[in-house]
């Protein structure tokens, strides 16, 4: 299985890992078919992402997709985050494996269940159906 250099540049300096002990959005997903696990911590601002922690247990593309999510959505607006999809994912790490495109599953799922969180915590009112289907990836992924 053959890597890019973005692929392996995450995976071995992982940015944003960690626990955010401020956060006020946190989601958590994970894929039961192949035992990855995400925790996305978010500490949101004026509607802004202000800063991101993950903690992944997976393998080495599962913590590569959640680096460069997180990398992704630093200093975004809610608004802008929402829309990040699994395959913008893959396009910033110049791919995956097609075995392992799951992976990047998770990372949109965490996301959006930790803002969806923020969202709850805060009692603000929000659009449900951008956040139907992100609190388990199993009805996204084949492998």
């Amino acid at each position: 299985m053959l890597y890019s250099e973005k692929v392996m540049d995450h995976f071995r300096n992982p940015r944003n890992v960690g626990f955010l002990e401020d956060a006020n959005g946190v989601g958590e997903v994970g894929n039961a078919k192949c035992g990855d696990i995400m925790k996305i911590y978010l500490k949101i601002e004026d509607d802004m992402v202000k800063d991101v922690k993950f903690e992944t247990f997976g393998c080495g593309s599962a913590i590569a997709s959640s680096s460069m999510a997180t990398e992704l959505i630093k200093g975004k607006p809610l608004s802008e985050v929402l829309t990040l999809t699994n395959k913008a994912v893959v396009e910033a790490l110049d791919g995956l494996p097609a075995a392992k495109v799951h992976c990047s599953v998770l990372a949109e799922g965490a996301i959006k269940a930790a803002v969806k969180d923020y969202y709850e915590r805060a009692g603000i009112e929000y659009d449900k159906t951008l956040f139907e289907n992100c609190h388990s990836c199993d009805h996204c992924c084949n492998g």
